[in-house]
């Protein structure tokens, strides 16, 4: 009897165990739940040129922004400094399933907020803003950017440029991050 015991006790630890890992309540429907996340939606593998005018996360761009983008990406270039897009346009369902995401690892919505947007609030679904990567790109842009009238929106986000003011203005300060808006 002891080893059925045993067992029973074994297999609910092991369930209680995967479902504290389950990272939404169960039956609870999630953004991701009907279908992954396509190119449809501006996902993006790893990264894009900003010249990726097929793919919707750059096609999507506001046309301003995307001009400036690949302006700013060929003088870079030209100084030998590499950029590329990590996210531009974004489905609102993108933009759901991050808020989703960052809830879950910030534990709270109020302090996912700060990094995410929600798809109502978000200038990437509306195509207004771009992110650039790598950490070198940033570094240029935020020395360049303005030339470009890009703008780092958000203290915390090195990556995130919007539109903001005309080509050759200087940029307003960030604000500290998106729940700051």
């Amino acid at each position: 009897m002891s080893s059925r015991w045993s067992r029973v006790v074994g297999a609910t630890v092991m369930v209680l165990t995967l479902l504290g890992c389950a990272s939404s309540v169960p039956g609870e429907a999630r953004p991701t739940d009907t279908y992954p996340l396509g190119r449809e939606d501006g996902y993006i593998e790893d990264s894009l040129s900003p010249f990726d005018d097929a793919h919707p996360a750059i096609a999507n761009l506001e046309p301003g922004l995307r001009a400036a983008a690949q302006a700013a990406a060929t003088d870079a270039a030209a100084q030998g400094v590499d950029m590329v897009v990590t996210s531009g346009w974004r489905s609102q369902r993108y933009q759901e399933v991050l808020l989703a995401e960052a809830i879950d690892t910030y534990g709270s919505e109020t302090e996912a907020l700060r990094w995410v947007s929600t798809a109502e609030e978000s200038r990437h679904v509306s195509g207004d803003a771009v992110d650039f990567g790598p950490t070198d790109a940033n570094s240029w842009l935020s020395q360049h950017g303005h030339r470009y009238g890009l703008c780092q929106t958000y203290a915390n986000e090195m990556w995130h440029y919007e539109l903001t003011v005309e080509p050759g203005q200087m940029c307003p300060a960030p604000v500290s991050d998106a729940a700051s808006r």
